[in-house]
């Protein structure tokens, strides 16, 4: 090789090159692998240079979901942890129950697992205390020779104060017309009860309490009261307020009033 001016360019040497890149020749003219000559004069191929791969590249694991694995496994959702947090935080908090209701519940569950049993645990609860408590109350009824519809007739009479027309009546215990005529009908036999007629319309008539069904409201109503203070007594004033405020509002819906729930 030469340089542009002419002179010859020396050559690099290798690893099995001599010092001026020649081969000396052995006894057979060959060189050896050292590129001097050996006994016999023959010179050996040099030998060739240790072959180092290339190392190859590792590319660093990437973070990101294959397309394979994405289609077998589930994506986690980002906020799984803080999820399951919040789920394990409420269980911890809400009071384990243990009544008739709890029981009912657990068990349409085991039925139908995909159904939300919620309401049951207000709704159910508001009819277990309504039996129970009618069951209770309806006792000192009964030794007194009433029904509970009976009852709730004189006591729209003594509450109110001043004569009701059957109609009125019907409005205020919430029954039928001829429901109300019937028991009427009964409680005026049993002298609790006594009728005017109308000076201006015979076919309406006036209703209003005789003395003996006075005496006979007023000497129920205490007990009544009172038993309802011992079922109440387990809440505070506060929790009593916030259950009357809410069961306010949730007959307001069901008394059929703007906004109400309907079937």
């Amino acid at each position: 090789m030469t340089a542009s001016n002419g002179r010859p360019v020396p050559t690099a040497t290798g690893a099995g090159d001599t010092p001026h890149g020649r081969e000396h020749p052995d006894s057979t003219g060959r060189t050896d692998s050292t590129g001097h000559p050996d006994s016999t004069g023959r010179t050996d191929p040099p030998a060739p240079e240790p072959h180092h791969p290339a190392p190859q590249e590792h590319p660093e694991p990437s973070t990101e979901p294959s397309a394979a694995s994405s289609a077998v496994l589930p994506a986690a959702p980002a906020d799984a942890p803080a999820a399951d947090a919040a789920a394990a935080a409420g269980a911890a908090a809400e009071p384990a129950r243990d009544d008739t209701v709890a029981g009912v519940v657990r068990q349409w569950r085991a039925v139908h697992p995909e159904l939300d049993t919620a309401p049951m645990e207000i709704i159910g609860r508001i009819n277990r205390c309504s039996a129970l408590l009618q069951q209770a109350e309806d006792a000192p009824l009964r030794r007194a020779g009433l029904s509970r519809p009976e009852f709730d007739l004189l006591g729209a009479l003594r509450r109110t104060g001043h004569e009701l027309t059957p109609s009125e009546l019907a409005r205020e215990t919430f029954s039928s017309g001829a429901a109300v005529t019937k028991r009427l009908k009964q409680l005026t036999e049993r002298g609790l009860v006594e009728r005017r007629g109308d000076t201006r319309d015979r076919r309406v008539a006036h209703l209003r309490l005789t003395e003996a069904g006075r005496d006979l409201v007023d000497g129920l109503l205490p007990d009544q009261l009172a038993y309802e203070r011992t079922v109440l007594a387990g809440l505070d004033t506060a929790g009593r307020g916030d259950l009357a405020a809410l069961l306010c509002e949730l007959l307001t819906r069901l008394e059929g009033r703007p906004g109400a729930a309907r079937f």
